[in-house]
C-alpha cells in the first residue's frame, strides 16, 4: 500500500522515490487524474538524477493547446518494486498520471490532511 495526504490546496500528494543513473530521490508528487500519462518532473530534477533522454512526446495540455515534451527513462519504486516508466519533462511540479495508477485502487479522503491510499487490485 502506497500513503499519502490531501493537501490544505486540495491536492493529493504521495512520496516516489525515483532512481536515476546517479543518485535516487524521495521526491512528493501530486495524483493527476487529469493526466494519462506515468510521470512528470522538473528539469532540475531529471539533471540531478541523471535520467537517460528518450526522445519526444507530444502532449495535449489542459487548455488545449499540443506541445512537444522531451522524454526520458526512470525507474520508481511502486509498491516495494522497482519498474521503469517514461517521464516527461515539463515546467511544473512533479505529477503521477493515469497510467502509473492503472491496476490500482486510490481512495482520498479529501479533507485538509486527509488520507491518501493506493492499492494494488488483485
Amino acid at each position: 500500500m502506497i500513503v499519502g495526504r490531501i493537501t490544505n490546496n486540495q491536492e493529493a500528494i504521495i512520496e516516489l522515490e525515483i532512481v536515476g543513473l546517479n543518485r535516487q530521490a524521495k521526491i512528493e508528487v501530486v495524483i493527476d487524474t487529469g493526466f494519462d500519462g506515468y510521470l512528470t518532473l522538473p528539469g532540475d530534477l531529471i539533471n540531478r538524477l541523471g535520467l537517460r533522454r528518450a526522445g519526444r512526446r507530444y502532449a495535449i495540455l489542459g487548455d488545449g493547446n499540443t506541445v512537444a515534451l522531451e522524454l526520458y527513462r526512470a525507474k520508481v519504486l511502486w509498491h516495494g518494486e522497482e519498474r521503469e516508466v517514461p517521464v516527461l519533462r515539463t515546467d511544473g511540479g512533479p505529477l503521477v498520471g493515469m497510467a502509473l495508477l492503472k491496476g490500482n485502487r486510490v481512495i482520498l479522503d479529501v479533507v485538509p490532511d486527509g488520507d491518501v491510499r493506493i492499492d494494488v487490485l488483485s
